[in-house]
């Protein structure tokens, strides 16, 4: 009997035990919240109740969440539940509401919300426990069943891009769509597609693909391709074409065309790739980046930020939503006019152009020619044209004006300013120089250095820089010496990043040092391993009109002109006089390389250079680049770096300087 009872104490004990490990409501919805926040959707379905289970499948479930979280972009999901103070029980309450709280970030803001949910008790397998009585206002509040979560985007107003004088660069304007109506085509229908394509640089099949869309009808107008306004005679001919009509649409314009396109750039829809590099930015497959130019430069100012709502479809229901920021307009130094007037006259020529205020640093103009129409980018530029683009052996998409070239004579005023100053030469000095060609010694052998003229033998500083004398600047470069030009070149920014908004190449000196005679000798008039953008050509020519000191260019607009000094004495102020007024004389005297033709009205300071481009020394075919810089001195308000490539047989650099004088004449007579 003993033995009987103890055993019915046991299988209490065990039975009560049993009862005691199972867990209440609360732990329950405790487990299943755990499960919410590691985002583990398949067990949380296990632990939903019968009748949640008849709304909603285990699949349709588990993609439901994750439809919506990743499509809201969910992070830092956080729900909480506070536990009960009172002790539960377990056994007589069939079911218990909790609330919980529901904390996350998304794609458009924070989102927080608080909800009630029921816990009913039942028994499943012989075996009783808590399940949640899920609906669909678990995820959001808002919603019920068959209604789903959606999410739009408002967009952010890209901005601008506008002049020292508020004239538009890059603006958000007008476009014409230019479409068809179907109904309205002639019998005449093959004949008229052929006219359409052939204007619009389209195939046949093209436009029949847009004509066949499922959507359209007879009477409606079916867009084909944007074009540019100012485009006139294509619009009228488009126009003349029977049910070829138009409609003006929001686009991206560029009133400068071809001859700011280097310097605008151009926007467009962002690749695949971009997109992987740019996601957490806020980007997605349908935005539109800067694919060059200060569009490029200036992208994270420009874009602004996209607005966004998270909405219940069908309904005036909103979760969350974050208004756009629109992109910040950009104002910048450089001159409408000024830019036109250098594109004009490089008049399709391979080549480029800076203008800079030589007082201020303001830059005024960046050219590069030959060019393109960035219009045609935003409006759609056909395969063939843009084929016919990439293939240009004059390379029309390339920015010249940060590049770097053989400066040529350009540099013979850095040279001189180096020489003055290591006390190389002074300006009474003379070097004699018989015949137009000479070498060192015959240590050289047959390495020679050319001079254009013989007339002066012997040659002072200021009739150096009027005959642009070769001989002279290759024997100062010697007497400089390898580690002084190499500093001096220094002082004047070569080697160096130049800091400023646009990227520019930097100038170099050479692979190996001036590690030579002959290299060193080349060097000082130009020529050697010497590269130098035009940008920094203009940039190293100010410290001739600001006391020695070299202004840094810049391309912000400021509320206040105030010039900052790149490189503080760059030369002395006194030797910066003397190659000023030296360099007068190279445009003033008749015998100077930048004399004709002459401009009355206008005192101009200049350098002619012409740079050899060859192989090697013996090579006779090479081509030529010619340069001219000048500053106006009357006004030193501009200074003009110009570069025209293969001039050789229409004159060298006499070729480029009426380009640069004509813009002068135009600028003050503007």
């Amino acid at each position: 009997m003993k033995k009987i009872f103890t055993g019915f104490i046991l299988l209490f004990l065990i039975v009560l035990c049993a009862c005691s490990n199972k867990p209440t409501a609360s732990e329950r919805f405790d487990q299943y919240i755990k499960l919410w926040n590691e985002k583990k959707f398949t067990s949380m379905y296990d632990m939903l109740s019968t009748s949640a289970k008849e709304t909603i499948t285990k699949d349709e479930f588990v993609k439901r969440y994750e439809a919506i979280y990743d499509g809201i972009s969910a992070k830092n999901l956080k729900v909480t539940f506070k536990e009960p103070t009172e002790k539960e029980e377990k056994d007589e309450q069939e079911k218990v509401t909790y609330s919980f709280s529901l904390a996350m970030d998304t794609v458009a803001g924070k989102v927080n919300f608080e909800e009630e949910t029921e816990i009913v008790k039942e028994k499943r397998d012989k075996d009783e426990n808590w399940y949640i009585s899920w609906t669909p206002s678990m995820i959001f509040p808002q919603l019920k069943e068959d209604q789903e979560v959606k999410v739009s985007t408002i967009p952010a107003v890209r901005g601008q891009i506008f002049d020292q004088n508020d004239k538009g660069l890059a603006i958000n304007g007008t476009a014409y769509q230019v479409g068809i109506v179907p109904g309205e085509l002639p019998e005449a229908r093959q004949e008229t597609l052929d006219k359409i394509a052939k204007l619009l640089e389209l195939s046949v099949e093209e436009i029949e693909e847009k004509l066949n869309e499922p959507w359209v009808k007879p009477e409606l107008f079916v867009p084909i391709k944007k074009i540019d306004p100012m485009n006139t005679e294509l619009f009228e001919q488009l126009m003349a074409i029977p049910s070829v009509q138009k409609q003006n649409v929001g686009s991206r314009v560029y009133p400068l065309g071809e001859s700011a396109a280097h310097l605008t750039g151009y926007i467009g829809s962002i690749t695949a790739e971009q997109l992987e590099e740019l996601k957490d930015k806020g980007y997605s497959s349908n935005s539109m980046v800067g694919k060059a130019g200060l569009e490029q430069v200036y992208e994270d100012r420009l874009r602004g930020e996209n607005g966004v709502t998270i909405y219940i479809e069908g309904t005036d229901e909103i979760i969350a939503q974050k208004n756009p920021v629109n992109g910040e307009d950009i104002h910048i130094t450089i001159n409408s006019y000024m830019q036109q007037a250098l594109y004009e006259q490089l008049n399709g020529d391979a080549g480029t152009a800076v203008a800079l205020h030589p007082i201020t640093g303001e830059t005024l103009a960046m050219v590069s020619s030959p060019s393109y129409n960035p219009n045609d980018f935003i409006n759609g530029i056909s395969n063939e044209k843009y084929n016919a683009l990439a293939n240009d052996p004059k390379k029309p998409l390339m920015a010249r004006f940060n590049k770097t070239y053989s400066p040529g004579s350009s540099i013979k005023p850095l040279t001189a300013a180096i020489g003055l100053d290591a006390g190389s030469i002074t300006i009474n000095d003379t070097k004699q120089i018989k015949g137009t060609t000479w070498r060192k010694d015959e240590s050289w052998g047959n390495y020679y250095i050319t001079r254009v003229s013989s007339k002066v033998e012997n040659v002072n500083l200021a009739n150096a820089l009027i005959y642009s004398d070769n001989i002279y600047f290759a024997q100062l470069a010697l007497d400089i010496g390898a580690d002084k030009l190499t500093n001096g070149l220094k002082k004047f920014g070569y080697e160096e990043e130049i800091d400023f908004a646009f990227p520019i190449n930097k100038s170099t000196i050479s692979t190996d040092g001036l590690s030579n005679e002959q290299l060193l000798a080349d060097s000082g008039y130009g020529q050697g391993q010497l590269q130098m953008s035009p940008f920094h050509v203009a940039a190293s020519y100010t410290s001739f009109v600001n006391s020695g000191n070299m202004v840094k260019p810049y391309l912000e607009k400021k509320s206040e002109v105030v010039p900052t000094i790149w490189k503080e004495q760059a030369v002395t102020k006194e030797n910066a006089e003397i190659i000023l007024n030296d360099l007068k004389q190279v445009v003033e005297n008749p015998n100077g390389t930048g004399h004709e033709p002459v401009v009355e009205g206008i005192q101009i300071a200049g350098k002619t250079g012409t740079a050899e481009l060859k192989q090697s020394k013996d090579d006779k075919e090479g081509s030529e680049n010619g340069w001219f810089v000048a500053i106006d001195t009357n006004d030193p308000s501009l200074l003009i770096a110009m570069m025209v490539e293969e001039v050789k047989g229409k004159g060298g650099s006499h070729y480029v300087v009426p380009k640069v004088k004509q813009v002068f004449k135009a600028f003050v007579s503007h």
